[in-house]
């Protein structure tokens, strides 16, 4: 299965934060599972380091680095994404939870998250705690 990490739960799995639950992290290892995380992740995770939001325990190059060296597909944002997030309900206000929702459903893609909103979006939504 193909599977599109959120950016918190992409956080939590490289940071070996505990609030990423074992049966959650047991998918993502799953060598059948395939991996992908947007690039608007990295941005995001870019500008909430830069106003000191959030503190990793590496830099953003050894992040994109080792999430590559683990076999992370990067998502790049394309016009079909963009089209999709036009027409996309505003049960989420966050804007990289909204591409990251337009890209899974254009991509048709399963989304990864602790965010229950992403069950109002027309996604397959997984998260076991």
């Amino acid at each position: 299965m193909k599977l599109l990490i959120d950016t918190q739960s992409f956080i939590w799995f490289f940071e070996a934060d505990n609030k990423l639950p074992l049966s959650v992290r047991t998918v993502m290892e799953d060598i059948d599972n395939s991996l992908v995380v947007s690039i608007v992740s990295f941005w995001e995770i870019t500008i909430k380091v830069s106003l000191q939001k959030l503190t990793l325990s590496g830099n953003i190059e050894t992040l994109i680095n080792n999430s590559i060296s683990s076999g992370f597909e990067i998502l790049p944002v394309n016009p079909a994404h963009l089209i999709t997030l036009s027409g996309l309900d505003f049960f989420h206000k966050d804007p990289f939870d909204r591409m990251i929702i337009a890209q899974a459903i254009s991509e048709n893609i399963s989304v990864i998250s602790s965010d229950s909103v992403f069950k109002s979006y027309p996604v397959q939504w997984i998260w076991r705690s």
